[in-house]
């Protein structure tokens, strides 16, 4: 079995580009070709003439730079991809500033005398109420829902009697018959600005701070 060295200076795409100092990634692969067949053949040239290569060795040597080649492919279009997500996941979270959203937490945040909040039930309750508590975690309003089934519910409450621009925060007390049944609380807020950086994007919530867009359980 003949192979012969490919001379790098002969292929044009192996060279840079115009004097620009960048490699193109087909230059570096047929690079990394020549390198591999340069190594081949002398390989070959000096090999055991008592124990020369088989022909299994050769093709098995010329398969990894084949997968090395395929691996380099991969990636570039992995990357490619990974950027075009995140332009998406940018145009994404431009979309939602000014919009109202709801994540994990406990605050009531109250505009114009009202608040609403949502929590997520782990299963039926026969008996389902809300303690609105003060910031020094006193209940100051208690809401009572009635039963309940599984899974995500909303509620309002009123604060026209409770003092403004007080802080506040809810829990969930739900039972079934005598056992209790655990509730996920979940709050809104408006979505003001978003940022995008190597960790990804960030969504700056008015009263909330800045949260992950992984974070976003809903939007409204």
């Amino acid at each position: 079995m003949a192979v012969t060295a490919t001379n790098p200076a002969a292929n044009p795409s192996a060279a840079h580009n115009g004097g620009t100092g960048s490699t193109t990634p087909t230059a570096n692969e047929n690079a990394a070709s020549d390198r591999f067949l340069k190594l081949l053949v002398t390989q070959m040239q000096n090999q055991d003439p008592l124990n020369p290569m088989d022909n299994a060795q050769i093709t098995s040597q010329m398969a990894q730079i084949n997968t090395v080649n395929g691996v380099e492919k991969l990636n570039t279009t992995v990357q490619g991809l990974n950027t075009q997500f995140s332009q998406l996941q940018a145009l994404t979270g431009a979309s939602l500033v000014g919009r109202q959203v709801t994540l994990a937490g406990s605050k009531l945040n109250v505009d114009g005398g009202s608040s609403s909040a949502a929590f997520d039930l782990s299963g039926n309750a026969t008996d389902v109420k809300v303690e609105v508590l003060s910031s020094a975690g006193r209940v100051v309003d208690t809401k009572s829902l009635g039963p309940m089934d599984t899974g995500r519910h909303e509620f309002t409450w009123n604060a026209l009697t409770q003092a403004d621009g007080s802080p506040y925060s809810y829990r969930v007390v739900a039972v079934r018959g005598t056992t209790a049944v655990s509730a996920t609380p979940l709050m809104h807020d408006r979505v003001d600005a978003v940022n995008t950086d190597a960790a990804g994007l960030t969504l700056e919530t008015r009263n909330n701070g800045p949260v992950a867009y992984s974070g976003i359980l809903a939007i409204h």
